[in-house]
């Protein structure tokens, strides 16, 4: 499960940062064989590892383990909001609204 989930990580912040799975694994040194198993979750990451690819994605522990561990929403709230801040007031107020709404109806059951 954990492994999945920092797999599923990793390949998000190597996409976001406009790397093919090729490059990161030049940069950190391993094939693209078992970076790609890496994130498929197929194998555990070093900490050795895994903190040169946290270097070469400039993201941090938090941004990759933020599925699980405990106070792993205050990571994904926090990058809920900055991205709710790049939108236009009336979408703000509409992902409220609906936030607000379900809120509310898990707070009565």
């Amino acid at each position: 499960m954990i492994e999945k989930s920092v797999g599923k990580r990793i390949q998000e912040y190597r996409k976001k940062k406009g790397l093919s799975q090729d490059k990161l694994a030049e940069m950190v040194d391993v094939s693209p064989n078992y970076l790609s198993s890496l994130e498929g979750g197929i194998y555990n990451v070093s900490l050795e590892l895994l903190i040169k690819i946290m270097n070469c994605l400039d993201c941090t522990a938090n941004d990759l383990f933020c599925d699980v561990m405990k106070s792993g929403y205050k990571v994904r709230s926090s990058r809920l909001s900055d991205m709710i801040e790049k939108l236009p007031p009336e979408e703000q107020a509409r992902i409220f609204s609906v936030v607000e709404t379900t809120i509310k109806t898990f707070m009565i059951q």
